[in-house]
């Protein structure tokens, strides 16, 4: 079914799951969706509070519904810009229920049931509860990442995988957003721990995707790879706290386990330790193993709730990969670990925050590291045992330290002690790629993915392993697939042009970084249009685009060096090109660390004093 006019300016499209005014996506979550859509299909006739209970959440739902039906009718109100004393759309029969008022200009089909999915028998399961904080959602990514990135969601190879749907915030009050958004990273890091070996629970940030963009449970099984899906509401008044949960089996659209919990707000902990174990109960059969124990201290404390949105708003911006979102990744880590001083987690972002700035250039590495190094050990001082802390001292040993065989045992470390952790996955199969050894490499990417498969970082770094393994149509395929989500992105701009260039491709190669220099007119574009000027024989061009990337580098304080030895090799200058690549290795080896791996490199292997950058990237250590 097509999408169906409202009005002039509104149109509902059952198939997209989206309400529009004058072409523009409504925000609607997804019970006021589905109740809207139940409404519009059984119009004018009146339907009953009842109907919609067994419409969205099933015959035997044990919960209270009646606030959910009236948070989400709200929604709709607010939605529709309709007014309930003098209603236009939906109208409220008192004690009974409601019924769509107005006559759609392109009506639906008489007898038709207007259907989003395929199942019409999947009642509440399509019902699920999805509310967060709009900064945590992440930008980085659009809702159609995997079905743009050509690789399909990992075989889950026998281990169940589950979903944690943001708790919904049903106190209708937007500032208590973080409370149900603290929750629902709490019950995912508990969920972790349950048998990590057996049970993989998707990381918050793929999950996000799905805020703003709704999809049919079918759907997310398939994009997601998941088996299992835990929903949830927090109604928080004054010092008590309700909060329902419910476990659906995605196979057959199973409702497994729906219960609601009653505490003081004091008590948040215990009750995600309830939820918790009664989730063990009903996938414990499924696993076939028992589980690990909950009672350990957890990851996040009970103090400064507020530290919990700080925290995500700060790993949004990181995972922007920008200057500017680095910075204000900076800011909210900082703000966090003011709110809650023992939030170990803040620290570990802020460490991954000073890494990334220094290895990408936005800041000194003699500044940055040392920064970082002292916020992971600090991280590490309040939770010896979060893994995400131990990944972020890893990286800082592979990177800055150059320190293999101790970034390696800390990568395994943090995956041991928290198999769920996506970027520990993520960054040691960058580990494992600078070493050589792809197909372990790979298996970790594949893992990372798995865990947060939309990730558009991680979907990157998968092309440049490709394109470091010599696979470069797999590359090309994989950073287009991601520029298609993120056109702007520039660190997949900058991977499909050197898959291009080890191609031969220099025309593609050229169209892709003239676009990236009218998006970035800073020196990575200048550099990169540089060397490919080079390429082509247009050494006039070649020679303005150096002088733009050297005045790019001295407007933001860069060391020019690191970028000018790739012009230089690209104009044939070998002899100049690695004399210049040993000044800079003397004082910072860490540019070369993908000197094993990197295609890039290759022209200069039978270069006499190549041997001689090798030894200086191995013997030149820095002191930790």
């Amino acid at each position: 079914m097509g999408a169906i006019r409202l009005s002039e300016s509104l149109e509902l499209d059952p198939q997209a799951y989206e309400l529009r005014r004058e072409g523009r996506t409504v925000r609607l979550e997804r019970i006021p969706m589905e109740i809207l859509l139940l409404l519009l299909e059984r119009r004018p006739a009146l339907v009953t509070r009842e109907q919609i209970v067994e419409r969205i959440w099933g015959k035997d739902v044990f919960v209270d519904t009646a606030n959910s039906i009236n948070a989400a009718v709200f929604k709709i109100r607010h939605a529709l810009r309709d007014d309930p004393e003098n209603p236009h759309f939906i109208q409220t029969v008192t004690g009974k229920g409601y019924r769509f008022i107005a006559s759609p200009l392109d009506p639906p089909a008489a007898d038709s049931r207007i259907e989003p999915v395929a199942s019409p028998q999947l009642g509440f399961r399509r019902g699920w509860i999805f509310l967060v904080t709009a900064i945590a959602a992440a930008a980085t990514v659009g809702a159609v990442l995997w079905r743009s990135i050509s690789l399909a969601p990992p075989r889950n190879e026998g281990r169940q995988m589950l979903a944690v749907l943001p708790f919904e915030n049903l106190t209708g009050d937007p500032g208590q957003d973080y409370f149900s958004d603290g929750f629902t990273e709490e019950m995912i890091t508990r969920l972790g721990a349950l048998q990590p070996r057996q049970l993989g629970v998707i990381a918050r940030t793929s999950i996000m995707q799905y805020k703003e963009s709704p999809a049919p449970m079918d759907r997310l099984a398939r994009e997601l790879g998941v088996q299992y899906v835990l929903e949830g509401s927090v109604r928080r008044d004054g010092q008590r706290v309700r909060v329902t949960a419910q476990l659906i089996h995605l196979k057959d659209q199973t409702h497994l386990w729906a219960r609601q919990f009653d505490r003081e707000a004091t008590d948040v902990l215990l009750i995600q330790s309830d939820i918790a174990r009664a989730i063990a109960d009903e996938i414990e059969l499924t696993l076939g193993a028992s589980r690990a124990s909950l009672e350990r201290s957890p990851v996040f404390s009970t103090r400064g709730y507020e530290a919990y949105d700080l925290y995500l708003r700060g790993r949004y911006f990181w995972n922007k990969r920008t200057a500017d979102g680095f910075r204000r990744a900076l800011e909210s880590f900082r703000l966090a670990i003011e709110a809650n001083p023992e939030d170990a987690r803040a620290y570990a972002g802020l460490a991954d925050t000073y890494t990334l700035m220094g290895l990408y250039q936005y800041a000194p590495l003699a500044e940055a590291i040392p920064r970082a190094r002292e916020a992971a050990l600090k991280a590490l001082e309040i939770d010896e045992n979060l893994g995400a802390a131990l990944t972020s001292l890893a990286q800082i040993n592979l990177n800055y330290d150059l320190d293999w065989k101790t970034a390696g045992d800390r990568f395994r470390r943090a995956i041991e002690l928290e198999p769920n952790y996506a970027t520990a996955h993520h960054w040691y199969a960058e580990y494992l790629g600078s070493e050589g050894r792809f197909d372990e490499a790979f298996a970790e990417i594949t893992l990372a993915r798995k865990l947060d498969p939309r990730s558009i970082i991680m979907a990157v770094d998968h092309a440049y392993l490709l394109l470091y393994a010599r696979r470069y149509d797999d590359a090309i395929e994989q950073f287009r697939a991601a520029l298609a989500v993120e056109p702007r992105f520039g660190r997949a701009i900058g991977g499909i042009i050197g898959a291009y260039v080890q191609q031969g491709r220099f025309t593609e190669a050229l169209a892709e970084a003239q676009r990236w220099q009218e998006l970035d007119d800073g020196p990575w574009p200048w550099s990169a249009l540089g060397a490919i000027y080079a390429r082509l024989g247009e050494r006039e061009k070649a020679q303005q685009a150096l002088q733009k990337m050297e005045e790019a580098c001295r407007r933001l304080n860069q060391d020019p060096r690191g970028l000018r030895w790739g012009w230089l090799l690209a104009m044939d200058r070998k002899d100049e090109a690695i004399a210049l690549m040993l000044e800079v290795c003397e004082e910072n080896p860490q540019a070369f660390i993908g000197l094993k791996i990197d295609p890039g490199y290759d022209p200069l292997r039978d270069h006499p004093r190549f041997e001689e950058l090798v030894r200086c990237v191995s013997a030149r250590r820095a002191t930790p």
